[in-house]
């Protein structure tokens, strides 16, 4: 496929905001979950159905691949991919399911 990779605004506040967190405790570890984020970001461009469909949402349009305890969470249009959100594994989706609006 080899679509456009782009991030929403929220989505990367989402990435900022765990980096951030993370931090407080180490640096180091803040900088390799952002670096392996955007290393699998970058990776979907290639094969976006390689994620799992988000089981809460259950549209084959809206996908998500796991990296550490995040869930990047991204939508596939016809001429791009959207990262909508990054959130913790635990988090409940519900409370970034405005986001996917566009992607639907």
């Amino acid at each position: 496929m080899d679509l456009e990779v782009e991030w929403s605004p929220e989505a990367t506040e989402d990435l900022e905001s765990i980096a951030e967190y993370i931090a407080r405790d180490s640096e180091f570890y803040a900088r390799a979950i952002v670096t392996e984020v955007l290393a699998v970001s970058r990776s979907i461009r290639e094969f976006p159905l390689i994620g799992r469909i988000v089981p809460e949402i259950d549209n084959d349009r809206i996908r998500e691949r796991l990296v550490y305890s995040y869930r990047l969470v991204y939508g596939i249009e016809s001429q791009r991919i959207l990262i909508v959100a990054v959130i913790h594994g635990k988090r409940l989706l519900e409370n970034v399911s405005e986001r996917f609006d566009e992607c639907t």
